[in-house]
């Protein structure tokens, strides 16, 4: 047996990993059709601080310098969220959550929770924490 044998794209685990959240962004684009996984999260997670630096928001959300940027600007688009420089240092821009960003994240916040529900549906209680907890160990 040749090495090109021992290679199969279906037992890879980034090939099992990419379907399985393929899967899950398209049960979270069906419950949660105004905003992306990202912009949610991002949402999500600025609501739970109240603020955040653009840059703290973005490690706290495992998102890229470009990635965090485009999603905040996505938001601040939709009136979200607000940003404003640091007064003490007008190089790191604060943002904060609005009214409306408030009442949209606690809208959707259940639906999210149903997200990971269906997601993680074909296991049983025991496999999803060892899912869950094995997943934390890759990171």
């Amino acid at each position: 047996m040749d090495r090109s044998d021992q290679y199969v794209l279906e037992r890879q685990v980034g090939f099992v990993m990419r379907r399985a959240v393929q899967r899950h962004i398209a049960i979270f684009s069906a419950l949660i059709p105004e905003m992306t996984p990202t912009q949610f999260a991002a949402l999500a997670k600025l609501c739970e601080l109240g603020q955040a630096s653009q840059n703290e928001l973005g490690r706290l959300t495992s998102m890229d310098v470009a990635t965090i940027k485009g999603v905040v600007d996505r938001l601040r688009a939709r009136s979200l969220i607000t940003s404003a420089p640091l007064e003490s240092d007008k190089r790191r821009l604060m943002l904060t959550p609005t009214r409306k960003g408030r009442a949209l994240y606690r809208k959707y916040a259940p639906q999210a929770a149903e997200v990971t529900r269906q997601t993680l549906a074909p296991l049983n209680d025991d496999e999803r924490r060892q899912l869950l907890q094995l997943l934390e160990r890759l990171i």
